[in-house]
């Protein structure tokens, strides 16, 4: 699994919320978030990444850095 995966993860178990929760707020899909989350997107958009890191109250290089 990828940093980017392990973290949005993560921040979201964080917030207690679902998979859903985060893609509705960034506008992104659903299933976008499954596949990122689950390592099928090893290199998701930059537009993306700062969308998801929004919804999630956090920073981009949060999500892209390990601890």
């Amino acid at each position: 699994m990828s940093v980017i995966s392990q973290n949005i993860k993560r921040f979201r178990k964080r917030k207690a919320i679902s998979q859903d929760k985060p893609s509705k707020i960034a506008g992104i899909t659903y299933n976008t978030i499954i596949k990122i989350e689950s390592g099928a997107t090893l290199n998701p958009r930059v537009e993306t990444l700062s969308a998801i890191a929004k919804a999630l109250g956090v920073t981009v290089d949060k999500l892209l850095n390990s601890k």
